[in-house]
C-alpha cells in the first residue's frame, strides 16, 4: 500500500511563502500523475497543480505565477512552493498520485491520497 504524507502547512500573513512537502512511501519515478489539491470550508475540492512523468506541469489559473510544483525522485517527495500567498489560498491542501491515466488540473480520481495539511493565510 502506497502512503502519502503531507507537511509544511501553517499560518502566514498575506504575501508570505510556504513550501509543502508530500513524502511517498514508495519509489515515485514513473508515476503518470502527481498533484496538489485544496479544499476550503464549504467549497469543493479543486486542483492546484499537477506534474506528469515527463515533468510537464499544469496549474490552476488562480495560482499561476505564484505556485510551483516539483518532485525529487531520489527523496520520493513531491513539493509545492507557494509564494505571494493570499487569504483566498486558505484551505486544506492534499497531495495525490497515480501510476496510470492522464494528468490535468481537472482530474479528481487518483489511486492514492494524503491526509492533508492546513494552510491559513491572514490579511
Amino acid at each position: 500500500q502506497v502512503q502519502l504524507a503531507e507537511s509544511g502547512g501553517g499560518s502566514v500573513q498575506a504575501g508570505g511563502s510556504l513550501r509543502l512537502s508530500c513524502a511517498v512511501s514508495r519509489y515515485i519515478y514513473g508515476y503518470a500523475c502527481m498533484g496538489w489539491f485544496r479544499q476550503a470550508p464549504g467549497k469543493e475540492r479543486e486542483g492546484v497543480a499537477t506534474i506528469d512523468s515527463g515533468g510537464t506541469t499544469n496549474y490552476a489559473d488562480s495560482v499561476k505565477g505564484r505556485f510551483t510544483i516539483s518532485q525529487d525522485n531520489a527523496k520520493n517527495t513531491l513539493y509545492l512552493q507557494m509564494n505571494s500567498l493570499k487569504p483566498e489560498d486558505t484551505a486544506m491542501y492534499s497531495c495525490a498520485a497515480d501510476r496510470f491515466g492522464g494528468c490535468y488540473i481537472g482530474r479528481r480520481g487518483f489511486a492514492y491520497w494524503g491526509q492533508g495539511t492546513q494552510v491559513t493565510v491572514s490579511s
